[in-house]
């Protein structure tokens, strides 16, 4: 129902992607309705498709961010600390953000300074995001995300935005006990979002789920 979705407006996107049932519960809805994605998207920002951000990368579909925050909402708490590996646009920084609302805090990492600073000047285009920012709330990190952001860690949800060759162990090891990561791995040919849990009694669970498309988590470019 992913195609049926696009909407003339960022509220009409919202209510379409609740209408088929990809927004399940009402703080993914408002999480998402709250942050523009004409401010993260540069065309076409309420259509319901991946767009060309520059520099080899994508902002995902919206349906694709919806189902992110539906699989860690059981993990995203008013004071939960979230990594957000291939941020890019920032838009997803910014709705899991609003998930974890008032006091938590999401770090999103990309290993290109280029879309470091397009999130932050994405996320400085509203008032809200502003606030983000000044606070610490959200904060943007050059790095490689495939070993995650460890000074920032443990987190209570790991959000993957690019197709790991594998469920890399650095990324597990930085979720708290008990914990959530969304990724997807494979390679060109093959790619399926995995959700990986680590548990109360220190056992890691792994689920996989369904078949997607994105662009690999890769090195950076040489400067």
């Amino acid at each position: 129902m992913a195609w049926r979705s696009s909407g003339s407006s960022n509220a009409a996107l919202i209510a379409n992607l609740a209408e088929n049932g990809l927004i399940k519960s009402d703080r993914v809805r408002k999480a998402m309705l709250n942050v523009d994605r004409a401010h993260y998207a540069p065309e076409l920002p309420y259509q319901d498709s991946p767009q060309s951000i520059g520099m080899s990368a994508t902002i995902s579909a919206p349906h694709m961010h919806a189902s992110a925050s539906e699989s860690l909402l059981p993990f995203l708490y008013p004071n939960s600390k979230v990594l957000d590996v291939g941020s890019g646009s920032g838009y997803l920084t910014h709705v899991l953000a609003n998930l974890i609302e008032p006091n938590g805090k999401v770090i999103g990492v990309d290993h290109i300074q280029g879309l470091v600073d397009l999130a932050n000047r994405n996320m400085g285009q509203s008032a809200e995001g502003k606030e983000l920012l000044a606070s610490g709330r959200v904060q943007f990190i050059k790095a490689d995300g495939r070993k995650g952001w460890p000074e920032g860690g443990p987190y209570d949800a790991i959000h993957v935005g690019a197709a790991a060759v594998e469920a890399h162990e650095s990324l597990v090891e930085q979720l708290k006990i008990p914990g959530r990561m969304f990724i997807p791995v494979g390679d060109r040919f093959s790619q399926y979002i995995w959700v990986i849990d680590r548990k109360n009694d220190w056992s890691i669970e792994k689920q996989k789920s369904y078949g997607v498309m994105y662009v690999p988590l890769t090195d950076a470019p040489k400067e």
